[in-house]
């Protein structure tokens, strides 16, 4: 039996809240870091980060990355979504709000954003996938 997701399966695991793993070509060693993204079935893979910061810089330079969700508790299961940087824009405080927000809630996500509207420069990097890649162990039980 297939252990991979099939197209609604992963996308509805990708769509769930997980701190994924950001990978991106990085001189000669690839940059792996977690970070706050958001996803909606059938849409890009959107991450918010500073344009100064070594993510930033990366996807800049490569306009590249990858992406991986996974779940901590078995069964084990993981998506992975890769692609190029399909639109690179200005982070407005509105989707800082909205990232913060899913991850922190109402309350600690507005304070997050407020906090994070002094230190500027921050850029939302959307990804369209491209490829995936999934596992879903659950589909070996039984």
């Amino acid at each position: 039996m297939s252990l991979a997701m099939t197209q609604q399966e992963r996308e509805a695991f990708l769509a769930d809240l997980h701190v994924g793993i950001l990978g991106v070509s990085h001189g000669k060693v690839p940059l792996a870091v977690p970070i706050w993204y958001a996803y909606e079935p059938g849409g890009d893979v959107w991450v918010i980060t500073n344009r100064e910061s070594i993510k930033g810089k990366a996807l800049d330079t490569t306009g590249r990355f990858s992406l991986c969700a996974q779940s901590e508790d078995l069964p084990y299961k993981y998506v992975t979504v890769a692609g190029s940087v399909s639109v690179v824009e200005d982070s407005s405080h509105d989707a800082l709000l909205n990232m913060a927000t899913r991850y922190l809630g109402p309350k600690l996500g507005a304070q997050y954003a407020e906090a994070s509207a002094t230190t500027g420069g921050s850029a939302l990097y959307r990804l369209r996938p491209e490829r995936w890649y999934t596992v879903d162990y659950s589909k070996n039980v039984g």
